[in-house]
């Protein structure tokens, strides 16, 4: 497999973010009430433009599935704290039923349960998730997120959000490889190539999706290990500029954190996840993370287009920072 090199980028220290958050604050852009950021940019006429892109009637789940052998079980250097995978237990099963115990209520019946981190599968991270010093999306106190969930800025305020039209750069694709290389930087300019080679223009409203192959890798390796908080390919932090521009309301990749890793930080700063920084709390952009891609970019290739209707809502989890999806793309 042939890798692809990415260009050396200028390595960031704090008042480069310092910068960088000035320059694209969001903050009051939609009110200053407001509590669902860039999803604002999708309006009603963009749902129904989104509909009449759906020609095949092909529906391609973006999700991986919810269970014990999900990538939260991979040995990395910095595992995210806290977070396993799905535990998935029964409440009532066949085996009661058969041996006549649930016979008393007068019908036969299976329940369960599931235990999970929000974030362990594939989700989107909620607009409460990440803090810029002592303040979340929209100049909101940090302190509005205590142990009982988030009072500003809960999942459960985009439930009727995460439609429209869906786009996918597959850069890997588009760069001839399987997958890209960890410390892979997505910068601007890919970004701007592998639209154009694909015939294709991000706008106002969309659902950006971006393939970099890392999760195919896993696969072919048969191991998780190093993809739950270590090194992968990832979009460089001026994206974040590129992505204002274009008026995105969502992007996803099929990474786990969407940001190049190891992060374009200049030695001795502490800066860990500096994208996402600016992001989330600075933007308001809601971001996906853990999208399965690969039957996605099959499909589009085979059709020849990279458009599609994306439905992939979040579960109305009043309070919730995060939320596990299964998100859809209709061709």
């Amino acid at each position: 497999m042939a890798k692809a090199a990415s260009k050396k980028a200028k390595k960031l220290t704090l008042k480069d973010v310092e910068a960088a958050a000035e320059r694209l604050k969001n903050w009051g852009k939609w009110g200053k009430n407001d509590q669902i950021g860039t999803l604002n940019y999708t309006q009603p006429d963009d749902v129904v433009k989104a509909a009449q892109l759906v020609r095949t009637g092909k529906v391609v789940s973006l999700a991986i599935p919810y269970d014990k052998d999900g990538p939260q079980g991979g040995k990395t250097k910095f595992p995210p704290v806290g977070r396993f995978n799905p535990v998935h237990l029964m409440l009532r099963s066949g085996a009661d039923a058969y041996s006549g115990v649930l016979d008393k209520r007068g019908i036969r019946s299976a329940d369960d349960i599931l235990l999970f981190p929000m974030q362990s599968g594939t989700h989107w991270d909620g607009l409460g998730h990440i803090f810029y010093g002592n303040n979340m999306w929209n100049g909101y106190d940090c302190r509005e997120v205590n142990s009982f969930g988030a009072h500003q800025c809960g999942i459960q305020h985009t439930a009727e959000k995460m439609v429209g039209r869906g786009v996918l750069l597959d850069i890997a694709r588009h760069m001839k490889v399987d997958w890209l290389e960890d410390g892979f930087a997505i910068d601007n300019d890919i970004l701007d190539a592998c639209a154009k080679a694909q015939k294709v223009t991000i706008g106002r409203g969309d659902h950006l999706l971006i393939r970099t192959g890392q999760m195919e890798r896993c696969w072919n390796d048969k191991t998780w290990d190093g993809y739950p908080g270590g090194d992968a390919p990832g979009l460089a932090f001026e994206t974040l500029d590129w992505l204002q521009e274009h008026e995105v309301a969502a992007v996803a990749t099929d990474t786990w954190g969407v940001e190049v890793r190891p992060n374009q930080v200049a030695d001795g700063e502490n800066l860990n996840q500096p994208w996402h920084w600016i992001c989330i709390p600075i933007m308001g952009l809601t971001m996906g993370e853990i999208f399965k891609l690969d039957e996605l970019g099959k499909a589009c290739t085979k059709e020849k287009r990279w458009e599609f209707m994306f439905v992939g809502p979040a579960l109305p989890v009043t309070g919730a920072v995060g939320s596990p999806v299964n998100p859809i793309a209709i061709l």
